[in-house]
């Protein structure tokens, strides 16, 4: 046997060995290549599908209306009881109470009455007819006197004050304090003096007690 010969043996068989690592090695190529295919696929389709959910959200709940406009729609969809039901519920705190008030009587969704809720306390809106609709501006008609007196209060600390009137309701002190609170305190005190018989001095006193 020549000399050289188990070393010729010892290089075929490494070379045989190595061939049959890349045989195995090219068999497994094959299903990883179409288990990464089927993944980035199913990826793709997820983020396709996200995007697309998320266009047709912003699409679906973009407001359709100003605030202003949807209180003023809103307003309109109430008779003069429903009106002042809401508005007294809205002046006494109840937020979710006029919510429930306003769905069952228009018959909005949840949603939607929450939102027109929302819309009368931040622009309260004055009772209208159907039949003629009045800007919000104040007009120069004498305020309309209610069969009783109404008592507003407002204190901070230990000092109290109360302006008693027949010519104040919820839907009224509700528009004063949402100007006091929006930081209109100057109409808000000309509203309270049109609607009492205080002074404006008296009314700048009142309205400084309700701008927290």
């Amino acid at each position: 046997m020549p000399a050289g010969w188990p070393a010729k043996n010892s290089h075929l068989a490494r070379a045989r060995q190595y061939t049959e690592r890349l045989v195995k090695m090219e068999s497994l190529v094959v299903p990883v290549l179409i288990l990464l295919v089927v993944v980035a696929g199913v990826t793709l389709a997820y983020r396709t599908a996200r995007r697309r959910k998320a266009a047709h959200g912003a699409d679906h709940f973009q407001p359709s209306a100003a605030p202003q406009e949807l209180a003023r729609a809103a307003a309109d969809r109430l008779s003069e009881d429903e009106h002042r039901r809401v508005y007294a519920l809205i002046a006494q705190g109840q937020a979710m109470a006029a919510i429930k008030f306003y769905y069952e009587v228009t018959g909005e969704g949840l949603r939607a009455s929450r939102d027109a809720v929302g819309a009368l306390a931040a622009h309260p809106q004055p009772y209208r007819n159907q039949e003629a609709a009045h800007p919000l501006e104040e007009d120069d008609e004498e305020p309309q006197r209610f069969p009783y007196r109404y008592r507003a209060i407002a204190s901070k600390g230990d000092v109290t004050r109360e302006v008693s009137s027949n010519m104040l309701n919820d839907e009224i002190y509700c528009r004063i304090r949402t100007l006091a609170r929006s930081g209109d305190t100057e109409a808000a005190a000309n509203t309270l003096t049109r609607h009492s018989d205080i002074s404006l001095t008296q009314a700048r006193e009142f309205i400084a007690l309700l701008n927290d």
